[in-house]
């Protein structure tokens, strides 16, 4: 392996200023070379399809023992590491490049859904220990996070030379709910819970809806 990790965020979308999963990813760098963690970060375009080959070629530059790529869930009320990538693009508002997919796979021919292999439970006992709100999500929607989400799951589980990576995602809430500041110590506390674990800790995760 090259680096420990890898972390993406996305640039600001719909109009929006500023994109607080870029926020908290560059935020958190400091304090995890700090510890001694070799981290690359780059910050990827709002687009289906781009976002995912930059992600994929970083990843393959690299080789990183782990991966988690962040997007911004603005409704949320919490940190939320995702726990399934669906094969499918249905777009509620055009990407930064003007395209809006309908019904389309994000791969054609693959599977309709890939899990993550990291401890997503573990980690959200590691940001109650924390004080930082946090739950698994379901669902990673189906814009671009969703894409990218999705697009590291399939690459990790169909290229036997990256067989050891482990990656996922993660969703940030808007600012006012998580500080930047509090979603970068996030990261950094799941990255430490992740590195410790190998598999996931038997608490209730689920959702009714």
């Amino acid at each position: 392996m090259t680096i420990d990790v890898l972390l993406s965020g996305f640039e600001p979308f719909a109009g929006a200023e500023e994109n607080e999963s870029w926020q908290a990813v560059s935020r958190a760098l400091p304090a995890l070379r700090e510890s001694g963690l070799r981290v690359e970060a780059l910050e990827l375009p709002v687009e289906f399809e781009r976002a995912g080959d930059l992600l994929e070629q970083a990843v393959r530059t690299h080789r990183p023992a782990l991966v988690i790529a962040v997007g911004l869930a603005a409704g949320r009320s919490g940190i939320t590491p995702e726990r399934v990538a669906i094969n499918v693009r249905d777009a509620r508002i055009p990407d930064n490049a003007g395209a809006s997919p309908v019904d389309e796979p994000v791969v054609p021919g693959g599977p309709v859904g890939r899990f993550t292999r990291l401890p997503v439970k573990a980690m959200v006992a590691a940001l109650d220990e924390a004080g930082i709100a946090g739950s698994v999500s379901q669902t990673a929607g189906t814009y671009v996070c969703n894409d990218v989400f999705y697009r590291l799951q399939h690459l990790l589980a169909t290229d036997p030379e990256l067989a050891d990576v482990r990656g996922g995602f993660v969703h940030v809430p808007s600012a006012d709910v998580v500080s930047p500041e509090a979603a970068a110590s996030a990261l950094a506390a799941m990255i430490g819970t992740i590195r410790e674990t190998d598999g996931d800790i038997a608490r209730t995760g689920g959702a009714e809806h």
